[in-house]
């Protein structure tokens, strides 16, 4: 450009034109770079939430303590991005050794049911996840640090509505719902073969487990071993992880659990007393405060059904009191149906909703007196839970799993049944006894020592 202009002027015979044409390339080819500079878009980085995570790798001469899971105020995305940044660990992880069920023919029974509901409510109708969750409840048993029986570790901390080790345990998923004949068969074949010297070598030694899509405060003091499915399996870092420290003893007489005598027949007698209702604060796992929610708030049902609620969640409500306005919304119906989208161009204004409004549903709440069910999910995608249990299922096509109708939605004249509100109590209500499960979850008689062939499922 400058010999061109050099030229021009050697040359007076070039028109002023063509010089003004070739200022006009010269300043734009200043000022085009220096408009698109200050005017690009400004990208503004994600700033990920301080993460406190413990690293102390407990000497042999203290017992490592057993605290409740406490989970770090991450996303979803966040707490992956953090998991998938803590390699597995490089050293040996040696298989558990092989745990063979003795005691009493009702101690045994009792051991297989503990074991059976564990391994189902944790990891679902699911054969590999629950042979790893089983196999780390017997790993916890042999240890210094937690009880010496199976029913003693699965309901450790059960009697706080937080703070245990298992949340199906506390959070009221063992009294909201009952598994079918069949998965409920296929766990308790799980739980004998794991207690008839089965071992699922994976997990070796694992004491811990948790989704990948939470981050616990002492994933980063443990080993992290191996995944099955999207659980990560841990060990104690240090001594306390290695096979010598698996050295306790089984204690060979299995408590009596009142919250196992709706599964199990082995759990009721004894001076036991049956399992109570559900109460209202088990439905999420929290103390459900229903003044929280004032009158104001209670939306009107879908016209044409006096029992159906789709709503727009409040602005400032937290999810811990999404169940309470689902429940003071339903009032006294004994049969209720509770729908809530945080975004308002998702709600649908009639059942059902479209794939795109059902995925996009922030939590739900069913309640069918008739046949003693009363179930919150919510969607963990949105808001992040304690517990898998609490979280709509997925479909195919990506939206929640629709939530289930024990029974059609009836009149309030035409149904019969009690006022109050069926599976759940507000506090100070004494408990009422709860129904038997429809389905025959008859035991039949342990072995004393059972033999049992391993699945080919791996």
């Amino acid at each position: 450009m400058g010999t061109l202009e050099a030229t021009v002027r050697r040359n007076p015979s070039v028109s002023p034109l063509l010089r003004l044409l070739l200022g006009v390339i010269a300043l734009a080819a200043i000022v085009v770079p220096v408009l698109l500079v200050s005017n690009a878009p400004h990208i503004v980085a994600h700033k990920r939430p301080p993460v406190v995570l413990s690293k102390r790798v407990v000497p042999q001469q203290e017992l490592p303590p057993v605290e409740p899971v406490e989970l770090q105020a991450l996303s979803p995305d966040d707490a992956r991005a953090i998991n998938d940044s803590i390699p597995f660990s490089l050293a040996p992880n040696p298989a558990a050794r092989a745990f063979h069920l003795s005691g009493a023919a009702d101690s045994q029974a009792r051991a297989i049911d503990c074991l059976a509901a564990a391994v189902y409510y944790e990891a679902g109708d699911d054969s590999l996840g629950q042979r790893a969750v089983a196999q780390v409840i017997l790993n916890r048993m042999r240890h210094p640090a937690f009880p010496k029986t199976v029913c003693g570790v699965v309901f450790q901390g059960a009697e706080r509505s937080t703070g245990c080790q298992f949340t199906f345990t506390c959070d009221g998923a063992i009294l909201r719902y009952t598994p079918t004949e069949a998965a409920w068969t296929r766990a308790r074949q799980v739980a004998r073969m794991a207690l008839s010297g089965t071992v699922f070598r994976p997990v070796g030694h694992a004491t811990h487990y948790h989704t990948d899509w939470v981050v616990p405060y002492w994933s980063a003091s443990l080993d992290k071993i191996t995944e099955v499915h999207t659980h990560l399996f841990f060990r104690w870092a240090g001594w306390w992880g290695t096979p010598p420290a698996f050295n306790r003893g089984y204690a060979g007489v299995e408590p009596n659990v009142p919250l196992m005598a709706r599964l199990s027949p082995s759990h009721v007698g004894d001076g036991a007393a049956p399992a109570p209702a559900i109460a209202v604060g088990d439905l999420a796992g929290l103390e459900v405060n229903l003044a929280a929610i004032p009158d104001s708030a209670i939306p009107a049902s879908v016209a044409g059904d006096p029992n159906v609620f789709l709503i727009v969640l409040p602005k400032g409500i937290v999810p811990d009191n999404f169940p309470a306005l689902a429940i003071k919304t339903c009032g006294e119906r004994p049969y209720c149906k509770f729908m809530a989208w945080s975004d308002a161009s998702k709600k649908p204004p009639k059942l059902p909703p479209s794939g795109e409004q059902a995925a996009a549903m922030s939590f739900s709440y069913l309640r069918d007196d008739s046949a003693a069910y009363a179930k919150a999910l919510w969607n963990c995608d949105q808001f992040k839970r304690p517990s898998p249990v609490q979280c709509m299922r997925r479909i195919a096509f990506g939206a929640p799993e629709p939530m289930p109708a024990p029974s059609p939605s009836p009149t309030p004249e035409a149904k019969e049944g009690p006022a109050g509100l069926s599976g759940v109590r507000r506090k100070g209500d004494p408990a009422p006894a709860i129904a038997k499960p429809p389905v025959n979850l008859t035991l039949p008689a342990p072995r004393p020592s059972p033999t049992l062939t391993p699945s080919p499922k791996n």
